[in-house]
Formats: C-alpha cells, sequence, structure tokens
C-alpha cells in the first residue's frame, strides 16, 4: 500500500488525483494526509469524498510535521503554481517522492534548484505531462521511433485558446506573472514538453515575439475602462462579448460558463477570499496573450510555434518534417464549443517520395484526448510493463519545458534571443565565472 499527501486541496487535486485515488486506485494506495492554506478547502474535500473523513489536515507551516507523522511515500502537489517549489524541495529534503502538476514550477531558476535537489535525494519528480499520454500523440512518438519521417528538421505547432478557456485564465491567478509564470510556462509548458519528448533533443536557443491584444484595460472589447471588476456582480457585462458569448440574458445566476460559479452570485465564495470570474480587462494583467516562437534544438531540429488565447475555436495544427517524409494532423477540442462541423482528428503520412497513408485511431475516453486515465494507472499501478518506450516524465523534462516557456517571455521582453543553458544553469554559469 503507497501512501499519499496532497499539498494544495485544489479543484484539479479533487477531480484529477483525489477522486481516482479513493475509488479506483484505493486497493493499491491511500491518502494519509491535505495539506493547504484555506481551511475551508478541507471541509469541501471532505465533503466531496467521505472516505477522507479520518485524515489529518495541516497547514503549510506544518509540512514537516505531516511528513514525519504520516511517512508518506509520495507527495502530490497540486497548488497554485508558485507554491509548487517549495513543497518539492521540501519533500526531496525529507528524502521523499513527488508528484506534482505540470508546470513543475514557474521559472527556470527554481527548476534548477529541483533538479539539484533531487540529485541529493533519495526521492524522485514525476511531473504529469498528460499530453504525452493522448491516443495520437503516442501513436506520433511510435512512428518517429520506426523511423516514419526519419531525421527531423522542423516543427510546425500552432495552438489555439477558445475565447472560453482563453478568457478564464485572465478571470484568475494565473493573469500574474509572480503565481503562474505567464501562459508560455502555465499553458506552454504542455506543448514545449510535447516537442522535447518528440524531438528526443534539447532546446538551445529561443525567439520569440508576443503582446497582450485581446485583454488587459487596452483590450478592444473592452466595454469600460475600469478596473477592480467581477463578472458576477458587473455593470456592464452584458455589453462584454466575452460574457455574452458564453452566458445568456436570462436571470441573474444562469450561466453556461464554469468559471463563473453560481455561489459567485450567491456570494458563496467556494474559497476564503478567492473569486474565479475578476475582470479580463483588469489594469493588473501581468502577462501575454499571444506568442509567436521560434526554438532550435542541440541535434539541429526547429520547431515554429505559435499560440493564441482568443480564437473562435480550441485546438491545434502540426506538421513534423523529416528527412524520409511528414505527418500533419489537426485537433478540434471541446466539440460542444465549436458552432461549425469540422473533421475528427487523424494523422496523415506523407513519404518523401510516394503515396499518402492516413491513420485513424481508437479514441480513447478521459480528458486530454484520452491521456488522464492512462496517465493516472501508470502514477498509481506503476508503468505500463507492454509499451516500449519511456513516458513519464521527470524533473529534467520539467525544467527544460519551463526554460523554453521562460525563453519566450524573456525574449518577447528583450527582444532578443534567449540562451536555454543561461538561464537554466544560472547557478552554474555564476560559479564558473567567479
Amino acid at each position: 500500500m503507497k501512501k499519499y499527501v496532497i499539498c494544495g486541496v485544489s479543484n484539479r487535486a479533487l477531480e484529477m488525483y483525489i477522486k481516482p485515488l479513493v475509488n479506483e486506485f484505493s486497493r493499491e494506495n491511500e491518502i494519509v494526509g491535505l495539506l493547504d492554506s484555506d481551511p475551508l478547502r478541507f471541509t469541501i474535500c471532505k465533503e466531496k469524498y467521505p472516505q477522507l473523513d479520518h485524515v489529518p489536515t495541516f497547514n503549510p507551516e506544518q509540512f514537516d510535521t505531516m511528513i514525519n507523522l504520516t511517512n508518506p511515500d509520495y507527495v502530490l502537489v497540486t497548488g497554485r503554481d508558485d507554491t509548487h517549489v517549495e513543497y518539492i524541495l521540501r519533500a526531496l529534503q525529507k528524502q521523499v517522492n513527488v508528484i506534482t502538476e505540470k508546470p513543475m514550477v514557474t521559472n527556470a531558476a527554481d527548476a534548477y534548484k529541483v533538479m539539484q535537489a533531487e540529485e541529493q535525494s533519495k526521492g524522485k519528480v514525476i511531473v504529469t505531462f498528460n499530453y504525452r499520454y493522448s491516443t495520437f500523440h503516442r501513436k506520433i512518438k511510435e512512428m518517429i521511433l520506426e523511423g516514419k519521417v526519419g531525421r527531423i528538421t522542423s516543427i510546425d505547432l500552432n495552438w489555439y485558446i477558445d475565447t472560453y478557456h482563453g478568457s478564464s485564465y485572465f478571470k484568475r491567478w494565473n493573469r500574474s506573472r509572480e503565481n503562474s509564470g505567464g501562459l508560455s510556462i502555465h499553458k506552454s509548458t504542455h506543448h514545449f514538453d510535447l516537442i522535447n519528448w518528440w524531438l528526443n533533443q534539447k532546446p538551445e536557443e529561443v525567439f520569440a515575439y508576443g503582446a497582450l491584444n485581446y485583454y488587459g484595460q487596452d483590450g478592444e472589447l473592452n466595454p469600460q475602462k475600469e478596473s477592480g471588476r467581477f463578472c458576477g456582480t458587473c455593470d456592464v457585462r452584458n455589453d462584454c462579448s466575452y460574457f455574452k458569448r458564453w452566458n445568456p440574458r436570462i436571470g441573474s445566476t444562469t450561466v453556461r460558463d464554469d468559471h463563473l460559479l453560481a455561489g459567485v452570485y450567491e456570494k458563496e465564495v467556494p474559497y476564503t477570499n478567492y473569486r474565479p470570474d475578476s475582470c479580463i480587462f483588469d489594469e493588473e494583467i501581468s502577462i501575454e496573450d499571444t506568442y509567436v516562437a521560434a526554438v532550435k534544438y542541440d541535434g539541429g531540429s526547429m520547431l515554429s510555434y505559435s499560440i493564441n488565447f482568443s480564437a473562435p475555436y480550441e485546438g491545434y495544427r502540426l506538421t513534423i518534417n523529416g528527412t524520409k517524409g511528414r505527418i500533419e494532423t489537426t485537433e478540434y477540442h471541446e466539440p460542444s464549443r465549436i458552432p461549425f462541423e469540422y473533421p475528427e482528428q487523424k494523422i496523415d503520412y506523407f513519404p518523401l517520395f510516394g503515396g499518402k497513408e492516413t491513420i485513424e485511431l481508437v479514441k480513447e475516453p478521459g480528458g486530454h484526448g484520452g491521456g488522464d486515465p492512462i496517465l493516472l494507472a501508470d502514477l498509481f499501478l506503476g508503468p505500463d510493463p507492454a509499451r516500449k518506450y519511456e513516458i513519464l516524465a521527470g524533473s529534467e523534462a520539467g525544467a527544460y519545458s519551463i526554460a523554453v516557456g521562460e525563453a519566450v517571455w524573456r525574449s518577447v521582453a528583450e527582444k532578443k534571443p534567449v540562451n536555454i543553458k543561461e538561464i537554466l544553469f544560472q547557478s552554474d554559469q555564476q560559479l564558473t565565472n567567479s
């Protein structure tokens, strides 16, 4: 029986990890401790999962006490992004394994600290990159390993986040770079890790452009320049295109946007001093909503990447070019939010010389393209012994994905290329120069 403590009793923790741990995987695993800064979250958790009624709770200052009392096999880190580094480092100091949500941390300097701490600890770090586990993403990895495209020369990845999902980041804590590292880290970490994993190469240099085009006080669709508003109480929300797109004008509490919880309108916020409905046009927003980036890899491959957080639909377009062929695929996410017909995802393979091959895959249930259940099985039952390649990510993978994300926003700010080693191994550089 493996024992887990949960650091950060967030919605993500409740649905992604606690639910399967107390249901599907309870024979092999048990939760022995809950840690959070907000006692109300413990109440919500135990009401939702009465099986945990006996589990002790701790505040962040009691981390060491929790470890000593519960003697866990794993610390599961699922709090706000900026809290990850403290719990990861303290767990490793206690020689305890870590499973952490992505992004592992919010900046390259902290990523380096984690790698160093892991080297000095008996504990190991797993980063839960569930995009690797999607049916299509695993198939692409297998095609690359089979040599279908040969040596990869370039990848084009264009990602689109729709107005429902994209605007949600600007209503919540993600809108602060201090909390999230910015969306090139909080969100794009997924994408950069996927590319790094497919390539099996390390990123070397990044050059990027970026901007805040849609949100913030200068957003073109801002109905009124005034900071400090909340969607639930806003006087001009029916003049806001983002609000009207997802919320009908039928009563004050009828909403289709699950980021605008009904409790907000009733002034019964589910977590203490937290609202998920801050105005997307606030002056305090400090991150970008659009990026275009180029990444050079140490094996000679190049990536052209873009992401837009205010698109009419959600999904991505991907092409992988190599010396023997080309892979193409397009995915449309969240069909209930797409107001037009769209094709089912397939993988098209074009050998450099020859006819096109179209690959259709069996869809698997679960979030992130069917990836979540397979990831959870690997986490809580052990890696699938039938799989012929590594897929669970460690601290190095987490670090390089974060380094690319930080290099993106730094390149935007500094208007110059950013060297990955210089930001990821700053401490080593400083020691070498001194």
